[in-house]
């Protein structure tokens, strides 16, 4: 691979992280908002270095002779290993194929996410049904003492995860980027199963079992309604729903 080359693999890969970060929003696929900044700052980088790369190599080729004679003797050793070829996959993917965001096939293969421990937990507002996160939808289930979710309707969004014999509602959380993602689920009792990677918000009350506010509670909702909604632009946090009209 001569500087040429190296340069418009440079310039590609820096297109790519331009186009997904800059452009538009795919880079919320893998990573969180608070790293688009630095996708494209690498991506601007990486274009200058490509331009840069090329006009060096193009004044180079300038100065040498008809008979490609240089300080070299006409052997060009600039050439990086034929594997440096492979660095054109994913530069080409990011530009032409952007890989799917994290869905139901990653939250299948996962444990639920644990929730941290508490043993403090104040009065629910009285509105109903009553807007949670998952994990704080675990937390009471299993840690509140005093039960205060006992018969209270609450709702929620999440993606939809089959699973043998119905479905978790899942939110896939990433601290800093895909590779670390985890995932929290709330097991869906009633209604039919919606299709894979569907965002829904749901509403319904605690499924009875076990000691509710001990590990023994399961994480279960018996569900009154599903709707579908977009995907939020918050979607790789166990964030609130957010208001937005749904879509049947």
């Amino acid at each position: 691979m001569n500087r040429s080359l190296r340069a418009v693999l440079l310039v590609l890969c820096g297109l790519g992280l331009l186009r997904i970060s800059l452009f538009t929003d795919l880079c919320l696929r893998y990573v969180k908002e608070s790293m688009r900044p630095m996708l494209i700052a690498s991506g601007v980088v990486l274009v200058l270095l490509g331009a840069a790369g090329a006009l060096l190599d193009r004044r180079a080729g300038a100065g040498r002779g008809p008979d490609g004679d240089g300080s070299d003797h006409g052997h060009d050793h600039s050439g990086l290993p034929r594997v440096a070829w492979l660095l054109l996959l994913p530069a080409l993917s990011l530009l032409f194929y952007a890989p799917p965001a994290l869905g139901a096939y990653t939250a299948s293969r996962q444990p639920a996410k644990p929730v941290a421990e508490r043993s403090d937990f104040g009065p629910l507002p009285a509105t109903s049904p009553l807007p949670m996160t998952l994990s704080d939808f675990t937390s009471r289930v299993q840690q509140d003492r005093a039960r205060a979710i006992n018969g209270r309707t609450v709702l929620m969004t999440g993606i939809v995860t089959p699973r043998e014999g119905g479905w978790d509602l899942t939110r896939i959380i990433i601290n800093c980027c895909a590779a670390d993602a985890q995932s929290v689920k709330v097991r869906i009792y009633g209604g039919t199963v919606p299709p894979a990677d569907t965002w829904v918000t749901v509403t319904g009350t605690w499924h009875p079992g076990g000691a509710l506010g001990t590990a023994s509670a399961p994480v279960a909702l018996d569900v009154r309604t599903v709707e579908k909604v977009p995907r939020p632009v918050n979607g790789y946090q166990d964030a609130l729903p957010l208001p937005s009209t749904p879509t049947r």
